[in-house]
């Protein structure tokens, strides 16, 4: 597979950041992920998908595997790391081997874990855990990539635009993970409190 970048998204902001800008960080000093806590984060990531998978009704058919992939910090370029953000989506067009380009391609998305932010809010914020946090972090991430991929956001929409779909997908988010019952989800669903608004007939 051959893959051109098409462009940045910086998705679950801090909660003092709708204004935060995407400032490209050096990856020198960081504190990223533990090897421990990168099973962590892969458990979340696997019940994420089941749970966006089933709140969208789609079959392993029509699921979005291929599509995505989600990259800690130590396998991130150096564009792709940023300060604020939790996790920032790349958007790149996927162009198959021996086709020529606009042909068979299809839209590809990269998930980055900003993990230095992750770790510092972890750090800021005793009551919050790593599970139960990326859980929605990833749960999030993964409903604005079924919404992009069903051409219900654009990608590249206005500023103004953006920020409703944010609170709009942290409404959904909250509505998909209410139904679960994890230690620690509470503390995470007031830490974002702020950004949640109604769902009612919204996917």
């Amino acid at each position: 597979m051959v893959f051109y970048l098409l462009g940045y998204r910086n998705l679950c902001r801090l909660l003092q950041g709708p204004h935060q800008i995407n400032t490209y960080a050096k990856m020198d000093n960081l504190k990223s992920f533990s090897s421990k806590q990168i099973v962590t984060v892969n458990e979340s990531v696997a019940l994420a998908e089941e749970l966006v998978s089933n709140a969208y009704k789609l079959s392993t058919s029509q699921w979005l595997r291929g599509r995505y992939d989600f990259k800690t910090l130590v396998d991130l370029a150096p564009e792709e790391i940023v300060h604020g953000p939790f996790a920032q989506i790349v958007r790149y067009v996927g162009q198959r081997n021996n086709t020529m380009l606009g042909s068979a391609s299809y839209d590809f998305y990269k998930i980055c874990f900003q993990d230095h932010a992750i770790l510092a809010a972890l750090k800021a914020s005793p009551n919050l855990f790593l599970f139960p946090f990326c859980l929605y972090i990833v749960t999030h991430e993964l409903i604005h990539i079924v919404r992009f991929s069903e051409f219900l956001q654009n990608f590249e929409a206005a500023p103004d635009e953006r920020q409703q779909e944010e609170a709009r997908v942290h409404g959904k988010t909250h509505q998909i993970l209410q139904s679960i019952k994890i230690d620690g989800l509470a503390e995470v669903f007031r830490f974002y409190k702020k950004w949640h608004l109604p769902v009612d007939g919204f996917n």
